[in-house]
């Protein structure tokens, strides 16, 4: 809220809405206090000023401001000593209300409709313009498309500013620049990369590939989904996606490239190295820390990079004459900024694609529901490999729960290692490293009922119960959501009184299989302690799903266990999420032709069947056709309002009335206590709710728009308590 002061000197709250806005007069502002007056909050008796510029004297800024209500651009006047500084892209520090605040100046121009004299900028905190026109334009579109604000999303696309790097790359703004205008284009001539008629031939073995490689090559934009076969060795994703950087390196343009972490950074690092030159290349990401990340953004600005790599933030690099933006692994939830408006890294790549007209290449083991909804669409074409050459790469893969298995072995359904998992491991262990790919981390985290193996609830939260450490279930269990011991636990499905481990964790695994294999070496990664990597070595690596490393020259077994538990969790995308974490784990064992073998343990489930049949695309056309049957996400989008009752109903009621207004109807669920999915938190009360809206994709603009600004003027009337705003999320069904 800003205060304003009337001439009485009676005080009355007005807020900051833009007077366009359609929610501006539901307001209920006072007759006197118009809404252009909040432009730059000067006031009328305020003593003339400094001289303002001659050319573009009016400057509008973005306040740095999460407040829903503050997410527009304020009028303040640009005075002459600063018009050389202020331009449009530079940090700014601004009077506002009687503070100084931090803001970004988006454009200059000639006239304000405020009338009424501009309180002049404060400070040009930094001559660097850190918003290219094309990052601000994608801001804008990621705001709009998540129903957050500006400056949530800025807070992600400029990292924090490090002072003396400015000075020591002496980073220039382009004379050429005229304000609030971008370039009209061009590319600027790099170093040659390779001739398209010596481009390389890994992408030759799949359908399609060469020749979304030449395209790229000859400054085409395609697009395409590229489901590689293999995830180590020279001819693996990471060398695919090099390929694909250098081909539009040669074309004179940039590339940028986002992974979900550290470990396939490095990876992809290291494969671009021959086919790009070093200097080119620019890391992004915050574990590097916050003076080599702002180093490598402050080199793409200035155009001596021209690739930008890295985690879900590298998504918004200023990469000059842009030709290709891809993402690995994109249904990995490592893509999803954690902080408001919560963007997924792939969706800012597909905007950047579209308004920058770059090539767009998904690449992953699996295929998501939505890159296979781009294919279904028409907006990508599919990059395959052929069956021939698909038996030729991958691991043989052997069920547990098979018929063939159930008469070798009649206990193998209820046994965690199976004997053909023994045998697969045993054997492994003479030709060189065996994985074990667990459901969990730590000992042994949750029970069951030993009778009908129904997980066992807490009897006051039903929350999981699970024993701490390696006690047992001779200790007493408790619930892991409100620890409240269960010392008469009994279940509510068969009445049955004792308790069995519903799922071993990667420690006790790691300790079971030592003494089933004497004198072997164990490691495990998991937690806080992942490897990236592990040698040839004979040994036993006992990973939690999405921790497994690679091993030089792949591995000769793997033992996916606990698939039953990760295929029983109780999310919409359970099966999708499994079958892309065993595609990711069998994808480092070595072909069946060098012995790889690869063992589930898990249900005969169309999950395992498209693992059998090395099928990644197949499960996701199955998977999307029961989501569109259902009209599930990705098949319509999703908005989910969660907070305390009264600010959830205030709300929805509000976004139900303006788009009935409108002519559109929503479905809608809820609102339905959030504490059943989770425990409490201390964002979380467990008198917490949430609502969904599903709306198809026609009418997505119209919706987040109405539900942005019924935010805003929700948030500017004080009227309810503060409430969480998330659009598409992946864990809310």
């Amino acid at each position: 809220m800003l205060g304003w002061a009337c001439p009485s000197g009676s005080r009355r709250e007005v807020t900051a809405i833009a007077a366009d806005s359609p929610v501006q007069a539901s307001l209920d502002l006072p007759g006197a206090v118009q809404p252009s007056l909040l432009q730059g909050f000067p006031s009328t008796a305020r003593p003339a000023g400094p001289q303002l510029a001659r050319h573009l004297p009016v400057a509008k800024v973005l306040v740095e401001s999460s407040l829903p209500h503050l997410d527009r651009l304020f009028d303040y006047g640009v005075p002459d000593t600063l018009d050389h500084a202020a331009r449009p892209g530079v940090r700014v520090k601004v009077k506002f209300n009687g503070q100084d605040l931090n803001g970004f100046l988006m454009e200059r121009v000639a006239e304000s409709d405020a009338g009424h004299t501009l309180v002049p900028l404060a400070k040009v905190v930094s001559p660097v313009s850190v918003l290219t026109p094309a990052v601000r334009e994608l801001v804008s579109s990621v705001a709009a498309r998540y129903a957050g604000t500006l400056s949530d999303v800025l807070r992600v696309a400029v990292p924090p500013r490090v002072a003396r790097l400015e000075k020591e790359l002496a980073v220039e703004p382009e004379a050429q620049e005229v304000p609030n205008q971008a370039e009209p284009g061009g590319a600027t001539s790099l170093q040659a990369g390779p001739a398209q008629d010596a481009l390389p031939g890994a992408w030759a073995a799949y359908h399609s590939g060469q020749a979304f490689l030449h395209h790229l090559a000859g400054g085409g934009s395609p697009r395409a989904v590229l489901n590689p076969l293999q995830g180590f060795g020279p001819g693996g994703w990471p060398q695919l996606l090099a390929e694909a950087v250098a081909a539009a390196y040669a074309a004179g343009r940039g590339a940028v490239v986002v992974v979900p972490d550290y470990r396939d950074l490095d990876r992809l690092e290291e494969a671009l190295r021959g086919l790009v030159p070093e200097d080119a290349v620019a890391r992004l990401t915050a574990d590097d820390g916050p003076t080599p990340r702002y180093r490598n953004f402050l080199r793409l600005l200035a155009g001596t990079a021209r690739v930008a790599i890295g985690t879900r933030s590298a998504a918004f690099a200023p990469v000059r004459d842009l030709g290709l933006v891809a993402c690995w692994d994109d249904g990995d939830d490592l893509h999803i900024e954690q902080r408001a408006p919560y963007a997924h890294a792939r969706e800012v790549l597909l905007l950047r694609a579209e308004q920058e007209d770059a090539a767009c290449l998904l690449a992953g083991h699996s295929r998501s529901t939505e890159a296979q909804r781009l294919v279904g669409a028409g907006w990508a074409r599919a990059v395959e490999a052929g069956r021939p050459d698909v038996r030729r790469t991958v691991p043989r893969i052997v069920n547990t729960a098979d018929s063939f298995e159930q008469e070798r072995d009649p206990l193998a359904r209820i046994a965690r290692l199976p004997g053909a998992a023994w045998r697969a491991a045993k054997e492994g262990l003479e030709r060189g490293p065996v994985l074990v790919q667990v459901a969990r981390a730590g000992y042994a985290p949750s029970l069951a009922c030993e009778m009908c193996r129904e997980p066992a609830r807490c009897g006051s939260c039903q929350g999981p119960l699970a024993v701490a450490g390696a006690s047992g279930t001779s200790a007493m269990p408790q619930c892991r959501w409100c620890s409240t011991p269960a010392p008469d636990w009994h279940c509510v499905h068969c009445g049955g009184k004792r308790l069995r481990k519903g799922a071993t964790g990667v420690i006790r695994t790691a300790e079971e299989l030592g003494r089933a294999f004497p004198g072997k070496t164990v490691i495990t990664s998991s937690g806080d302690q992942v490897k990236a990597a592990v040698g040839p070595g004979k040994a036993l690596v006992v990973a939690t799903v999405g921790a497994e490393p690679v091993a030089d020259g792949g591995y000769a077994a793997a033992l996916l266990l606990d698939g039953d538990s990760l295929l029983r969790r109780e999310t919409l995308r359970a099966g999708e999420d499994t079958v892309r974490r065993w595609f990711n784990a069998a994808a480092l064992v070595r072909p069946a032709a060098d012995g790889g073998l690869v063992v589930v343990t898990a249900a005969d489930t169309a999950a395992v069947g498209a693992l059998l049949r090395w099928d990644p695309a197949g499960y996701a056309e199955r998977e999307l056709s029961l989501r569109m049957e259902l009209q599930l996400p990705p098949a319509v989008r999703i908005a989910s309002v969660t907070g305390p009752r009264a600010a959830v109903e205030h709300y929805t009621a509000a976004v139900a009335a303006e788009l009935a207004s409108g002519g559109i109807t929503l479905r809608t669920a809820g609102p339905a206590p959030v504490v059943l999915s989770g425990p409490p938190s201390p964002r979380r009360s467990a008198e917490d709710v949430r609502t969904l809206f599903f709306f198809p994709y026609g009418q997505a603009a119209a919706v987040t728009r109405v539900l942005r600004v019924t935010r805003a003027a929700v948030a500017a009337k004080r009227s309810s308590e503060p409430f969480q705003l998330r659009l598409d999320g992946i864990d809310v069904l």
